[in-house]
């Protein structure tokens, strides 16, 4: 079954470059631009980073990040957000929502031109103002499309605790992340990163439609099962 999943994947890849359709073998790592360095990014880059992608973490202060970098092993760097968005075939999101319009003004025509975007932040209100009073309303999912048009999004790890990562991914049964996208060949490569660090996908739907799923205060809130986050989706509202 594995091997059929793999092939299945790699079918799916076939049209995207050459590091798209070998994402299952480190040898050919991805570049990974991770635009932000804080509780989601550190866990997710390092994982990455030791699964053998290319990794630049990124911060308005890069040299404040030398113990990160050192932790993640020889595949990781650091640099500024414009580093890491020109670095990146892929670009992992892990900015608060405030933070976004500017994101979206100053490299949002970048982003469009990337292979995969992947967001695993949150709205929150209280600490990001009204850019997520808005995502809250119309979904995040919308809300980042809607400020970048054009990029290729899949929404993960969004409900997962980043503390208990580390942990989640070297589980024997692997724990499940569910994730939003809509573009089939663009999720089977977030797909096949997030299964190189020990994860098992769960896709729940379109982002245009069921990225509030995939949040903190969800069904899918915290840890799962495979098996029980593919239950949860099947029970959630279709939009």
């Amino acid at each position: 079954m594995k091997q059929a999943s793999r092939r299945l994947a790699l079918g799916l890849l076939g049209a995207m470059p050459v590091f798209a359709r070998t994402a299952f073998a480190a040898a050919t790592p991805a570049k990974i631009g991770m635009v932000g360095a804080g509780r989601m990014g550190t866990p997710i880059g390092t994982l990455l980073a030791k699964a053998g992608h290319e990794v630049m973490f990124s911060s308005r202060h890069p040299e404040n990040l030398k113990a990160l970098v050192d932790g993640a092993g020889s595949k990781a760097r650091a640099g500024t957000v414009a580093d890491a968005v020109a670095f990146g075939d892929v670009i992992i999101l892990t900015l608060p929502y405030s933070a976004l319009p500017d994101l979206a003004k100053e490299h949002g025509k970048a982003l469009a031109a990337k292979r995969l975007v992947i967001d695993v932040g949150n709205p929150y209100p209280q600490r990001d103002g009204e850019p997520a009073t808005i995502a809250r309303d119309v979904g995040p999912g919308p809300y980042v499309t809607n400020l970048m048009p054009g990029i290729k999004l899949v929404r993960a790890f969004n409900a997962i605790n980043w503390q208990k990562l580390p942990e989640f991914a070297a589980r024997s049964e692997k724990v499940a992340a569910p994730i939003c996208g809509d573009d089939k060949a663009v999720v089977a490569l977030a797909e096949a990163l997030i299964r190189e660090i020990g994860f098992e996908p769960v896709m729940i739907g379109a982002c245009k439609t069921m990225s509030k799923f995939a949040m903190p205060g969800s069904p899918l809130d915290a840890e799962h099962t495979v098996e029980d986050a593919k239950k949860i989706v099947a029970s959630l509202p279709k939009a």
